[in-house]
């Protein structure tokens, strides 16, 4: 196995193809603290870097932070740290979102629970339209300057939100988002279409998530196979993995044509998932999120895996680019799409709400 390092949206910051993602660790994935720390420390020992988690992950919040904090005690200097914030943490107002007031408050919390005097990468987990992207980009501007960031990145923004923020930072002598974290993945290419151009256009890294598409990918469920939607990821959302709903079989057809092009070229499902994404020019890294070491080793494995252009011309036409066969970000939606009030005149003499 061979491990490539790539520089991250013209920091000059180095950091592994493979970026450690750490969702699974804590009582939402692996409840087993010291197995978590173990697993940290054999994706470092492999080479990975870079390694993601998130203030909003684990039960309560903030508990995979802590994990990630003790894992990395004694090897702190050699990881690119990133984290992120947006969600709640916490009942009550203004405990969430992306105003200057939360980050500041936030990023101290993070500081603490992942044991480190800085973060190397902090990230808006999603866009907040309440807030003026001016206020978000001011007040990561002045925690770079404070030292307590390195750099500063966005996640799962629409291409026009990416390319507002660089233009208000620009005329505002703000510091620019660096980096964006989008879902992709074989049954999600929709961020194709614009967001990975225009990251290109713009020089920011790009780290992508779920490249195992919610775990479709895994090679745990296929066409004509029961699936227990009372466990795992199928209890967190039926809807996408219950085969007998019409909107899924398009992706259980491409699964099984992905397997057989798997089987082809000699690797597994989930390591052509990886190396999938990871052949897309704009990628800095590609996020995986292993619950156990056995699943940790088996994506490892496939590192060095480099697909040729048959072989990508061959998923071209099991899943056309920028197609998504599923939404891949079921926790945020465009307000413009969630909020009907947005979408609709007022009657005549009535006063907008």
């Amino acid at each position: 196995m061979t491990m490539n390092y790539r520089t991250l949206g013209g920091t000059g910051i180095e950091v592994s193809a493979y970026c450690l993602g750490t969702m699974m660790f804590g009582a939402d994935g692996n409840p087993d603290h010291d197995d978590c720390i173990q697993i940290i420390g054999a994706a470092l020992d492999a080479g990975i870097n870079f390694i993601d988690t998130a203030d909003m992950y684990g039960e309560p919040g903030g508990e995979t932070e802590q994990i990630v904090g003790k894992a990395l005690k004694g090897r702190r200097g050699d990881v690119v740290l990133a984290t992120k914030v947006h969600f709640p943490m916490g009942e009550g107002p203004n405990r969430s979102g992306n105003s200057r007031r939360w980050i500041i408050d936030e990023v101290e919390q993070s500081l603490r629970r992942l044991g480190t005097d800085w973060i190397d990468l902090y990230q808006i987990h999603r866009p907040d339209p309440a807030t003026d992207i001016e206020e978000t980009l001011s007040a990561l501007t002045d925690l770079t300057r404070a030292g307590k960031i390195r750099a500063f990145g966005c996640s799962t923004f629409p291409a026009e939100e990416i390319i507002e923020a660089y233009h208000v930072a620009e005329r505002r002598g703000l510091l620019r988002f660096r980096t964006e974290q989008p879902p992709y993945s074989l049954l999600a290419r929709g961020i194709e279409a614009a967001v990975l151009p225009s990251c290109q256009r713009l020089g920011m890294g790009v780290l992508t998530w779920s490249p195992l598409a919610w775990g479709f990918l895994s090679g745990r469920y296929r066409a004509g196979q029961e699936v227990n939607l009372s466990g795992g990821r199928p209890a967190l959302a039926p809807h996408r993995f219950d085969p007998a709903l019409p909107a899924n079989a398009a992706k259980y057809q491409a699964v099984e044509r992905l397997a057989e092009l798997a089987a082809g070229l000699g690797c597994s499902l989930p390591q052509l998932a990886v190396a999938f994404t990871m052949a897309h020019p704009a990628v800095t890294s590609v996020i995986i999120g292993p619950r156990t070491m056995n699943q940790l080793t088996g994506l490892l494995e496939g590192a060095s895996l480099a697909l040729n252009d048959q072989a990508l011309d061959r998923i071209d036409q099991i899943v056309p680019p920028g197609t998504n066969l599923y939404p891949p970000d079921g926790a945020w939606t465009p307000p413009a799409l969630a909020t009907p009030a947005l979408r609709r005149r007022p009657f005549p003499g009535r006063a907008a709400a």
